[in-house]
């Protein structure tokens, strides 16, 4: 009997690593650049947490998230989003006491039972931010010019924003009344499968990738032509900042994000050349989210990152990864001293922040082999007549040279190693 990781999961190979690393280490420095901190929530929330925050009539908490009772009967869910278990975090630890608004940054896998396919997986992982405590449009500009910043200190630059208001849930009710009146107009043109969300979340119509959706959807009332006053000068105001930022977007009029949550600002950033599944960064404001949970009335917006889809997006594009080689040493030997001092050495230069492996009981040869096959940038190698002399070999695979050091040069001259 042989196992698999099961359907929609993967494993996250050694030589897949330095991509992800670089990835979160530039997502993680940019967060930390614009004053947000890190806040990390439980992988396994209440299960009404997702149905009151996101919406019961939503595809995934009708059909896609992983929830089940625990051995004590609560009703639990893996975690298929991001945003609602910080907002539960903000109200259960009293965050509305801290100075507004709090900027906050995360990384999580998030779970989903749907159909695997390219770009979408069972479980995969996300980036995100919420700024939770204001309700201004400098703040919606800050959110969408970190979103776009991190695409392109990753290379990504192929890229359009797509954005749209709601307005706010007056606005938004208003609107929804009369898109679901068009909708019940045109009925019999909409196909069979996606009748049923007329009536239940007419707004998710509009995202329909059905081909003969297109006229229906394209010919549907826009949203900006039912916000009130006060929408409409948070959203002018936020296109003005954008342009002082110089960020290039569209208006989408069809944009709604899948969340019930969303009020106001709604964007995403896609490539250029749009997929099936291409979305790279989507979010918006939910300014009554905190209160559906039981929170002080609480503005608050914010944006998810699939990485798998920013991994795959860098893998299909080589030219733009920049190198993530890093300094490593191999410890070769020979003889059952040089072997000890092998093993000290390694410790020595691992307190100095350097990789160092010690090569495994074989021929110099066999070891100075196993050094290129683990990416090895160095090997260090130890005789008795270096042992002797207390001096050690040094070899540099990039360049094959090698050269004879004191011992206590060692750390010094890897230090140096560019």
């Amino acid at each position: 009997m042989t196992f698999q990781a099961p359907r929609g999961t993967y494993d996250r190979m050694p030589d897949q690593q330095p991509l992800w690393k670089r990835i979160n280490s530039v997502l993680q420095e940019t967060a930390e650049s614009f004053g947000y901190d890190r806040i990390d929530t439980p992988v396994i929330e209440d299960a009404k947490l997702f149905s009151r925050g996101v919406g019961d009539v939503t595809d995934i908490i009708e059909k896609e998230t992983y929830t089940f009772p625990d051995r004590g009967g609560d009703l639990l869910t893996l975690r298929p989003e991001g945003t609602a278990p910080i907002c539960r975090a903000y109200i259960e630890h009293g965050m509305h006491n801290l100075p507004q608004p709090v900027r906050l940054y995360y990384f999580c896998p998030v779970f989903r039972y749907e159909r695997p396919q390219a770009g979408r997986y069972r479980q995969h992982h996300q980036f995100g931010v919420e700024v939770l405590g204001s309700a201004e449009s400098a703040v919606d500009a800050e959110v969408i010019e970190l979103a776009w910043c991190v695409l392109q200190k990753l290379d990504i630059s192929n890229i359009k924003l797509k954005i749209n208001t709601m307005g706010d849930g007056d606005s938004r009710t208003s609107y929804v009344s009369e898109l679901q009146d068009y909708l019940d107009s045109r009925i019999k043109e909409i196909p069979e499968g996606i009748r049923a969300r007329v009536a239940s979340n007419p707004l998710r119509v509009l995202d329909s990738k059905d081909p003969k959706m297109s006229d229906i959807t394209n010919d549907a009332p826009k949203c900006l032509d039912y916000i009130n006053e006060e929408s409409r000068e948070h959203w002018e105001t936020l296109l003005h900042t954008l342009n002082l930022l110089s960020i290039p977007y569209d208006v989408d009029h069809k944009l709604v994000r899948g969340f019930d949550y969303y009020t106001r600002t709604v964007f995403e950033i896609v490539p250029s050349v749009e997929t099936s599944q291409n979305t790279l960064i989507g979010g918006g404001r939910y300014d009554g989210l905190i209160e559906i949970l039981g929170g002080k009335p609480t503005p608050g917006i914010g944006f998810g990152m699939g990485l798998e889809r920013v991994v795959s997006t860098l893998q299909n594009n080589p030219s733009d990864q920049k190198s993530s080689r890093q300094i490593k040493i191999l410890i070769a030997y020979i003889g059952t001293s040089a072997r000890q001092k092998a093993i000290l050495l390694s410790s020595k230069i691992r307190l100095n922040e350097i990789s160092a492996v010690v090569a495994p009981s074989r021929g110099i040869k066999s070891q100075l082999r196993y050094a290129t096959s683990i990416g090895a940038t160095h090997a260090v190698i130890i005789g008795d007549n270096e042992l002797q002399k207390g001096e050690v070999i040094v070899r540099t695979f990039e360049t094959h040279c090698q050269e004879n050091m004191p011992e206590g040069d060692l750390i010094k001259f890897l230090a140096n190693v560019k």
